[in-house]
């Protein structure tokens, strides 16, 4: 097995920091609100599990692609991407269907990684 490059151990690191970050406002949202319980922390800890686990495999997969010719590397791409999304899928549905889970707390983490990667230049150095 191939060894996990750095880059993609620390962007995952980064991912997971942020997220991390967003989870904690978003149980202070649900305490605030009142509407806090325990499924909503297990909802939260499945939808985190999920939403970085999709960015690592997204990570390894770019990985992979870069020692491959161009028409294998886009096929590469393709297959995880439809893989990946069903991955989320998956991760929702047994939000949905697991009584232990808050569906809203499973899906809006899935979120957290796509605001990480968008606000990720301003953090960057120059």
């Amino acid at each position: 097995m191939k060894k996990v490059d750095s880059t993609v151990l620390k962007e995952t690191g980064y991912i997971l920091a942020v997220t991390l970050i967003f989870s904690t406002l978003m149980q202070s949202v649900f305490l605030i609100i009142g509407k806090w319980d325990y499924t909503i922390l297990l909802g939260n800890i499945l939808g985190l599990c999920g939403g970085v686990g999709n960015f690592f495999l997204m990570g390894l997969t770019v990985q992979s692609a870069l020692d491959k010719s161009e028409d294998d590397a886009k096929k590469l791409m393709k297959v995880s991407q439809s893989l990946r999304l069903l991955f989320l899928f998956v991760v929702a549905l047994i939000g949905h269907l697991v009584p232990v889970f808050n569906l809203l707390a499973v899906v809006i983490p899935l979120i957290f990684p796509r605001i990480a990667i968008a606000i990720r230049p301003v953090f960057m150095k120059k």
